[in-house]
């Protein structure tokens, strides 16, 4: 078998990016309640959001979603990592929302504090997986923000980023 550096690099990066789901999945989690959804974009599907985010760029005059879809187009595949927004139910004891009980949250449309921070755990995790495996990723607001708007993780996830990750001789989400 022969198998050149483009790719073995694309391989690697698709390894990596199940490793990262998987890295996510076992993060910890309030109360152990998993809330997480993942999934790996490459191609045309990546393609596809990439020409969201430009889209989103000019309805909400955010240059830097072109910027970032730019970086996405020259990356090889990306990792998207969403929560779903559940309380925890732990009440009276918490308000970490700002709100008296999970009750008062949910019917205010609030978000659980415990929704952000798993999330934060989760991303950790996972680009602590894309680290040690030394593909250059970078963690994007505007990727996850483009495939909530496309429902890729479906309709309950209430907040998402996508990590684009990529192997090349010089890292396109550095000096941006």
């Amino acid at each position: 078998m022969f198998i050149r550096e483009k790719q073995a690099e694309e391989e690697a990066v698709i390894q990596t990016a199940k490793a990262m789901c998987q890295a996510a999945r076992t993060a910890p989690k309030a109360k152990g309640m998993d809330f997480l959804h993942t999934a790996v974009l490459t191609g045309e599907d990546k393609e596809k959001l990439a020409g969201e985010m430009d889209r989103l760029a000019d309805e909400f005059h955010y240059q830097f979603f072109h910027r970032d879809a730019d970086n996405l187009r020259k990356a090889q595949a990306v990792v998207l990592i969403g929560q779903e927004n559940a309380v925890r139910g732990l009440n009276e004891g918490c308000r970490f929302c700002g709100f008296d009980n999970c009750k008062a949250c949910m019917e205010a449309g609030g978000n659980c504090a415990y929704t952000a921070m798993d999330l934060g755990i989760a991303i950790g995790s996972a680009v602590s997986m894309a680290a040690d495996a030394r593909v250059d990723n970078r963690v994007m607001f505007s990727v996850g923000r483009a495939a909530m708007e496309m429902k890729l993780l479906g309709d309950r996830v209430s907040q998402m980023v996508g990590i684009p990750l990529c192997v090349s001789g010089k890292s396109p989400f550095f000096d941006r």
